[in-house]
Order: structure tokens, then C-alpha cells, then sequence
């Protein structure tokens, strides 16, 4: 017997004193109607209703058990609303680790229109380096730079992430441009260090990856810090081009050398 079936049909019943508007109402036959309440009558041990020709009641137990399960279908109907607005209005919390770098420059910004359309849903963003694992660090999303580590991780490419060098007009005034990629070896280097170390400067020559990396500078993880280092002139830089896209626009940083394929090439 389906017995929240039988209970709404019994309701209506009550409600018209008529099994005939009731079924009306759900569009179902009379007997069926009928013989799912007297189902429930017969499951519950007692009479729910008198029944006569010309029209039906509730009896002493029937009334108190209507009064009862109207309130049990009223808190029903309002955890189906409940559960339908969550639906259709995003709610609840979204944990998200991205890189520092990615999250200052485009996430965070991001996030901000975000949060203004979707005002019910609690950012809790961490900004983070150092590789995430997503059923040990407790994050729903992982930003990070490269592939994906486990098959059962689903990855979606964001953005290219190339690396290019990048240096100031007064340093490559002062210390000249480099013609090609091998000369960065004789130039002074402005490395950002990551959780694995220094990244280090990786060309593609006739189908090979070769070190190119030019004596250290300074090394870092704030990239901020070195990105000013570089404007001051004080050696060559290398980092994502949209990290570096401002700075090339306005003419404080200029490319130094071929594009160097160094590090995660996408997001």
C-alpha cells in the first residue's frame, strides 16, 4: 500500500465530505479512491470515516488522526519547498584553493562578482602554492598550473599558462637584449621559487628541453617582490605571461628573449 497516497486521498475526503469530489480532484476513479482509504483504514485497525448515501464523516479516532496527518503533509510541503529553492538558489559552502599569483591577480576578482550573484553561497578561499589533494585538504576546486595528477581528478584547462623573460629597458640598455634563448645564461636571473624550488629556465631547442637559467639575483615566492626587482632593472624575470601582461602593456617590462617553456604551460 502507498500509504502517503492513501493518507492525501483520505485528507481530501475529509475535507469535501465527498469521495467523489475528492477523486475529482486527482483525477482517479471513485473506487479506486475508495478502496486505497478503506487500505488504510484496514492497515490503521479502525474506522476513519462513516460512510452514507448522501455524505461522508469523520469519526471521533478519524478526526484526531486528520488533525494529526495534515500537520505531517503541512511539514512535508514545506521541506519540498525548502529543498526546491535550495535547488534554484545556490547555497551552502564552496572551498577553493588556488595559486597566491593566480588568486591576487584574477581569481579573487573574480569571486567578487561572484559573490554578488550568488550572495547565499560562503567563499572559503585559500591561496596556496603548494600542491592540493582534494579528499585530504577538504577543498571542492584546486587551481593549480600543469596536469592533472590523479585520473580521478576532473580537470578542466582554464587558461594558457605560458612562461616568458621579461626584463626592464634600462637593464637590457645596460646589459644588452638577449638575441636568443642560450644568451639568458650570461645575464642575472630573478628566479620565484615554488614548494618543488626555484622555477628554472627550460627552452625548447630542436625538439629538446634545455636549462638556460642564468646566475641567481634573488629567489622568491613573492612574485610582487620581483616583478618590482625587474622594473628597477636589476636582472631578468620569469613568470606566467598574464602575470606579466600590465607591465608589458605600459612598457616597464619588456619581452627579453624567445618564450621560454618553463614550468605548468596551462591552467
Amino acid at each position: 500500500m502507498d500509504q502517503l497516497r492513501a493518507i492525501r486521498y483520505f485528507v481530501k475526503v475529509a475535507e469535501t465530505g465527498s469521495f467523489s469530489r475528492a477523486s475529482e480532484h486527482f483525477g482517479v476513479p471513485p473506487s479506486s479512491l475508495s478502496r486505497r482509504v478503506a487500505d488504510l483504514e484496514a492497515h490503521l485497525g479502525t474506522s476513519l470515516l462513516k460512510r452514507s448515501t448522501r455524505v461522508v464523516k469523520l469519526t471521533e479516532i478519524g478526526q484526531n488522526y486528520y488533525a494529526e496527518v495534515c500537520h505531517i503533509l503541512s511539514q512535508l510541503e514545506a521541506t519540498d519547498e525548502a529543498v526546491g529553492q535550495y535547488q534554484s538558489r545556490p547555497i551552502g559552502r564552496l572551498r577553493i584553493s588556488s595559486m597566491v599569483g593566480f588568486g591576487e591577480t584574477i581569481f579573487l576578482p573574480l569571486m567578487d562578482r561572484f559573490s554578488a550573484r550568488y550572495p547565499d553561497i560562503t567563499l572559503d578561499i585559500t591561496l596556496t602554492d603548494s600542491l592540493s589533494v582534494l579528499n585530504r585538504d577538504d577543498v571542492d576546486l584546486a587551481i593549480r598550473g600543469g596536469f592533472a595528477p590523479d585520473e580521478r581528478v576532473i580537470a578542466t584547462r582554464l587558461m594558457d599558462n605560458r612562461f616568458i623573460a621579461v626584463a626592464s629597458p634600462t637593464y637590457l640598455k645596460r646589459f644588452g637584449n638577449p638575441h636568443n634563448p642560450g644568451d639568458l645564461r650570461n645575464h642575472k636571473g630573478l628566479y620565484f621559487r615554488t614548494p618543488q624550488g626555484p622555477t628554472p629556465w627550460l627552452c625548447e631547442v630542436d625538439g629538446r628541453l634545455q636549462d638556460v637559467s642564468a646566475p641567481a639575483a634573488a629567489i622568491s615566492n613573492s612574485g610582487h617582490w620581483l616583478r618590482d626587482k625587474a622594473e628597477r632593472g636589476e636582472g631578468i624575470l620569469l613568470l606566467p605571461r598574464w602575470v606579466l601582461e600590465p607591465f608589458l602593456q605600459k612598457g616597464s617590462l619588456v619581452c627579453s628573449a624567445s618564450t621560454i617553456l618553463s614550468g605548468p604551460r596551462q591552467l
